[in-house]
C-alpha cells in the first residue's frame, strides 16, 4: 500500500524526493477566478447572489445572504449540550494561549536625545473564509476567528457557504463563541471579491484568512494586495518520529488523522526500529477496516505515505528539516534533545501522550499552520496576522543637530535634494 523507504538503500534519495513531489495536477481556475471576481466588483451583490444560488445549489435573495441572531439562535438551541461543552473548552484555550502572545508597545531616548517608539494596533476589518455543508469545521472557525478578536479587531465579517441549504450549525455556535459579527451565507471566490472589494451588503475587510478549495485559494490570491491573505494553503501533511517504545496501533491512527483530510494529504512516519516500522505498516491496514472515511484516507495513504527507516536520530532529524512539515510529533521518550534541533515545522507536538489532532481542537496554539514545506520561511497563523507595527520617532533640537548632518549627506550622495534640504534648514546656520 504504502513505501517502506530505509536511508541505508542507495536509492533511498530519488525515493525520498520522489515522495516529497506530490503536486497534484489541478485544473486551472484563474480564468474562472477573474471572470468571478470581475463580476462581484461590477455588480456587487447581485453578482454574488448569482453565483450563490447557482454554485449551492440553493434560492437565497438579497434577504438570505445576512444570517441573523434568530438563526444563530436557533443552531445554539440544536447543539447537543456536550458538543457546546467541548467547543466552549476549546475556545477558552485558543483564547488563553493568543492571549499570551500579544505584545507590548516600545518607547525609549537614545544616547543622543532621540525618542523611538513601536506601536501595535489591530486591523479595522477581518474576513474569516469558512468551508461549508456537512464537512465543515467548527474548529477552524475558533482558530482563525479568536486570534482577530484578542487583537482587538472590531469587525469579525464570516463568509459560509450552505451547499443544497446545509448549514452546520456546530459552525454558528462557533462563530458566536469566537466573536464573529457578521455572517453571510455565501462562499466561493464570490465571497473572497466581496470581502476584498466590498458590496452594498457586505463591507470590504483589510484581510481574509481561512481554508478553502482551488477557487477560494485562487481567489485569495489574485485580490492579495487590495488585502492581506494569511496564505495559500497546500494539502495536510504530518510528520512523525517515532521510536520502539510506541504502540503502532496509536502511529497508524495517528497516520490516518492526516491522511483522512483528502487524498492528497500525506502522512510520514520516520523510526530507527525495523519492527516497529513493519508493525505499524500492519497497524494501518487493520485500521483502515474500521474507518468512516476509509476511502479518502486509504487513497491518501496509498498515494502519499510512506514509513522510512533511519539508523539514528541525527539522519532522522536531518530529514524532519528538509521536509519542513506542517505538523511534526516527536513520539520519543526524551524529546526534548530531538526538539532542539529541530529548525523547520508549523507546529511541533512532543510525547506519546501528545497526538496531532490534539491540537487541531483543544491544545491552544493555532491549528492553521504552513504546508508544503513553506515552514522553512512562514509560521502559523497568530495574533501577529491581525495587527499592525506603527514606529514612531521624536527628536529634540539636541538631537537633530546630531544626527541631521549624516542625513544631509546621504541624501545628497542619494542626488535627492529636497531629502537633505529638508534637514539642513532646521539646523543652526554655520
Amino acid at each position: 500500500m504504502s513505501r517502506l523507504l530505509d536511508t541505508a538503500n542507495p536509492l533511498f534519495e530519488i525515493e525520498f524526493l520522489a515522495l516529497l513531489s506530490r503536486a497534484a495536477p489541478q485544473a486551472d481556475v484563474t480564468l474562472v477566478v477573474q471572470e468571478i471576481i470581475a463580476k462581484v466588483r461590477r455588480d456587487g451583490d447581485a453578482a454574488v447572489i448569482d453565483y450563490t444560488n447557482r454554485f449551492d445549489r440553493v434560492q437565497i435573495g438579497l434577504s438570505g445572504l445576512c444570517i441573523g441572531e434568530a438563526e444563530i439562535a436557533a443552531a445554539l438551541a440544536e447543539i447537543p449540550a456536550e458538543l457546546h461543552d467541548a467547543l466552549k473548552l476549546a475556545a477558552v484555550r485558543i483564547e488563553a494561549f493568543h492571549r499570551a502572545q500579544l505584545p507590548q508597545n516600545l518607547e525609549f531616548t537614545d544616547a543622543v536625545g532621540a525618542t523611538l517608539g513601536l506601536r501595535w494596533g489591530p486591523l479595522d476589518a477581518v474576513g474569516i473564509y469558512v468551508p461549508g455543508g456537512k464537512a465543515s469545521y467548527p474548529s477552524s472557525v475558533l482558530m482563525n476567528a479568536i486570534p482577530a478578536k484578542v487583537a482587538g479587531v472590531p469587525r469579525i465579517a464570516m463568509c459560509v457557504p450552505a451547499p443544497d441549504g446545509v448549514l452546520n450549525p456546530l459552525v454558528l455556535a462557533a462563530a458566536h463563541l469566537a466573536g464573529v459579527t457578521e455572517i453571510y451565507r455565501t462562499g466561493g471566490a464570490q465571497a473572497v471579491a466581496a470581502l476584498a472589494y466590498g458590496t452594498a451588503i457586505i463591507e470590504k475587510v483589510d484581510r481574509i484568512v481561512g481554508p478553502g478549495n482551488a477557487y477560494v485559494a485562487e481567489a485569495k490570491r489574485q485580490v492579495f494586495g487590495q488585502v492581506g491573505i494569511d496564505s495559500i494553503a497546500g494539502p495536510s501533511e504530518v510528520l512523525i518520529l517515532a521510536d520502539a517504545a510506541n504502540h503502532p496501533a496509536h502511529l497508524a491512527l495517528d497516520l490516518l488523522a492526516q491522511a483522512e483530510h483528502d487524498e492528497d494529504a500525506q502522512a510520514i512516519l520516520v523510526t530507527n526500529d525495523a519492527a516497529l516500522a513493519e508493525a505499524v505498516l500492519d497497524a494501518v491496514k487493520t485500521a483502515l477496516t474500521t474507518l468512516p472515511r476509509a476511502a479518502i484516507a486509504g487513497e491518501s495513504w496509498r498515494r502519499h505515505g510512506a514509513v522510512i527507516l533511519v539508523r539514528d536520530w541525527e539522519e532522522a532529524v536531518a530529514l524532519a528539516n528538509r521536509v519542513a512539515p506542517e505538523h511534526l510529533q516527536l513520539m520519543l521518550a526524551e524529546p526534548g534533545a530531538v526538539f532542539q534541533k529541530i529548525r523547520h515545522a508549523g507546529a511541533v507536538f512532543l510525547g506519546a501522550n501528545t497526538p496531532e489532532a490534539i491540537g487541531d481542537y483543544v491544545a491552544g496554539p493555532n491549528h492553521v499552520l504552513p504546508t508544503s514545506g513553506t515552514a522553512r520561511f512562514s509560521s502559523g497563523l497568530s495574533v501577529y496576522d491581525f495587527l499592525k507595527r506603527t514606529t514612531w520617532v521624536s527628536l529634540n533640537d539636541a538631537a537633530l543637530q546630531t544626527i541631521g548632518p549624516a542625513a544631509v549627506a546621504l541624501a545628497e550622495a542619494e542626488n535627492l535634494s529636497a531629502h537633505g534640504r529638508s534637514v539642513a534648514i532646521r539646523l543652526p546656520k554655520t
